[in-house]
């Protein structure tokens, strides 16, 4: 493949954060249900939600609250969530039990290289990436997710009218998501500039907790040309 980023440089770190008894159960008895295997072989997206629909990816969805809301609210959409560390993926296991969610998958692993062997190009419908590790500090923005290269990947793909929605909470870092969305030529801006946060997009309580605080949150929609 062609136009791969070099992965030198991770944009995560491995945190050893405690993970409940709960959670480990769900990854032991669930995973075997709604999880996939990493395997650098291209993924059929059908055959791994047992049917033919709009796929959905996610990338780092964190503890899952995002995730389980919208794939509640939206039955007839299949959504794939990546995420590396162990808590959160305990986390969207017990949620998909919990709410009998039949249409979310769970991949614990690196997006980039998820994106790079396991998705086939123009196989998504839609990309959400919200509240991406920012990386605040000056010296470590080298390892933030969304610059060119990823975002040639991610693009690639995507099918033809297919979004991206990013949302982040860091100033410099939404119009680092901006600049990198809008030099890739296989993408279009839907809005002049930042987009109104959708109704698509639930608050998590994270961010209402922020809002409340004054906060700003932005919201970056792309879709493929």
């Amino acid at each position: 493949m062609t136009g791969q980023p070099h992965r030198s440089i991770r944009s995560y770190v491995l945190r050893q954060g405690r993970t409940t008894a709960a959670q480990s159960r769900a990854r032991e008895r669930l995973a075997p249900v709604y999880g996939i295997p990493f395997a650098p072989v291209p993924l059929d997206l059908e055959r791994a939600f047992g049917r033919a629909g709009p796929k959905v990816l996610e990338i780092g969805f964190g503890m899952g609250e995002t995730t389980a809301a919208i794939a509640a609210a939206h039955p007839e959409i299949d959504y794939l969530g990546i995420e590396v560390h162990s808590p959160g993926v305990g986390s969207l296991l017990n949620r998909i039990e919990a709410l009998r969610l039949a249409n979310v998958r769970v991949i614990q692993h690196d997006a980039v290289e998820v994106l790079e062997h396991m998705i086939a190009p123009e196989a998504l419908d839609g990309v959400h990436l919200f509240f991406p590790d920012p990386w605040p500090k000056k010296r470590h923005h080298k390892r933030r997710l969304v610059q060119a290269p990823f975002v040639r990947l991610l693009a690639s793909r995507m099918k033809r009218g297919a979004y991206v929605h990013a949302a982040t909470d860091w100033e410099d870092y939404a119009h680092q998501i901006l600049a990198a969305l809008a030099g890739e030529p296989a993408l279009e801006n839907t809005a002049a500039g930042f987009a109104p946060r959708p109704d698509s997009r639930p608050q998590t309580k994270f961010e209402r907790r922020g809002v409340g605080l004054g906060h700003r949150v932005w919201d970056v929609v792309f879709r493929r040309r």
